[in-house]
């Protein structure tokens, strides 16, 4: 059987790492990146090429996810009372609308019943990849415990990790704080023991699985450290006086090489229209005499001086959790690593190349480079001098296969 030979050409290109000044021709043989050359490279005359006018990329990663959660009202809380039909149509649909903006691989940071690990066999051309942690693992009562994942004590938490191992899950997601969309859950304290979340991290890893800890408070940030976990999801740091992470904390994730995932990225229009849980967010924020830009403006600060502190920050927007955090908002979140003070490539870098480095796909994706899968977006503009180009997708392209098909809403 003949090889699918076809090209993408656009006068600006992003490498994953660095802009290129020749811009890029990338030739594809059915679902593997050959070859990546100038602009105006001589492409073969039986090789189909698609000429763009905006910049070429490789295809982003959203590093958290939620996919069973459409993003409306109080959808996460919902997933835990749907049937596995109704699940994955949810499913689809949030797939549907994170090729549509771009994303050709999410990391899923919460699911129930482990339906998402079903949509990872890529039988269907088009639709992103997964990497998958299944239910997280909680406290009884604690953040997200309606998706089914509590444990309390050793015995539950090695009984759980042995599941989620069978299940065949890609990484393990844990509950270090109480969240904001949670009722009755300390979003200023932590969850589980010191002990337990120890031992949750330390079966974790003997069978090859990052953790990666949900922490919005100060205190629960230090709680996954000392717990040795690979990834601080939200980071962002709540303390009775307010959001605070000292530099001797920046310091101390830094030297232990644990990934920070800020979860920037606000829809604007749809925090407008929204109301419960927005409302949640806004009732602990006031707490400690916050009003939404304000608390806002210290979670950049934060993304900031992590990387003054060369913390590996990636671009994760807890996507469907919550209207404002809809899927296919990522250009969003890229924009707000910008704003932080992170050059535009450092910050397209956060969601390509060092995406998949920390989801261990640096073999995969993430890059324009021979020998990786053809994941590629194109957006209409200059990323260089316009970061709203991102949310121009122009073409999408997963494994080698327009995505666009697959991105339209049904």
């Amino acid at each position: 059987m003949h090889a699918q030979r076809k090209a993408l050409r656009a006068p600006h290109a992003f490498d994953g790492r660095t802009f290129l000044s020749d811009g890029a021709t990338v030739l594809i043989e059915d679902d593997t990146i050959t070859g990546v050359e100038a602009f105006g490279h001589d492409v073969p005359s039986d090789w189909p090429v698609t000429t763009y006018d905006g910049t070429l990329l490789p295809g982003l990663i959203d590093t958290h996810v939620h996919l069973v959660s459409d993003g409306g009202m109080g959808s996460l809380e919902r997933a835990g009372t749907l049937s596995e039909d109704e699940l994955d149509a949810v499913i689809a649909q949030s797939l549907r609308q994170q090729a549509a903006a771009g994303v050709t691989t999410v990391r899923d940071l919460g699911d129930t019943e482990y339906r998402t690990l079903a949509f990872r066999d890529h039988s269907q051309p088009g639709v992103p990849r997964i990497v998958a942690a299944g239910p997280p693992l909680t406290a009884p009562a604690g953040h997200c415990h309606y998706l089914g994942g509590c444990v309390d004590g050793p015995d539950a938490v090695q009984s759980a990790v042995e599941e989620h191992v069978e299940r065949g899950v890609d990484v393990v997601k844990v509950m270090a704080s109480g969240g904001m969309l949670t009722t009755g859950t300390d979003v200023f304290g932590v969850q589980l023991t010191a002990a337990d979340l120890r031992l949750l991290v330390e079966l974790s890893h003997l069978h090859g699985l990052q953790v990666l800890a949900h922490a919005h408070s100060l205190a629960g940030i230090v709680h996954a450290l000392d717990a040795g976990v690979d990834g601080i999801e939200h980071f962002t740091g709540l303390t009775e006086h307010g959001i605070d992470v000292p530099d001797a904390v920046l310091a101390r994730v830094a030297e232990a090489g644990v990934t920070v995932d800020p979860t920037l990225g606000f829809d604007a229009a749809a925090m407008a229209g929204a109301a419960a849980p927005p409302t949640r967010m806004m009732q602990a924020l006031s707490r400690v005499g916050l009003d939404f830009p304000t608390a806002y403006a210290a979670r950049l600060a934060v993304a900031g001086r992590a990387r003054a502190h060369g913390i590996r920050v990636v671009t994760g927007v807890d996507s469907g959790a919550v209207p404002p955090k809809h899927h296919g908002v990522i250009g969003l979140a890229i924009a707000d690593l910008t704003t932080a003070g992170f050059p535009i490539d450092e910050a397209l870098a956060t969601a390509t190349s060092v995406a998949a480095e920390a989801c261990r796909l640096a073999d995969t994706t993430g890059s324009l480079r021979p020998g990786l899968s053809a994941d590629l977006l194109v957006v209409d503009g200059d990323l260089r001098s316009d970061s709203t180009a991102l949310r121009r997708p122009a073409a999408v392209m997963v494994r080698g296969v327009d995505a666009t098909w697959f991105g339209t809403p049904a």
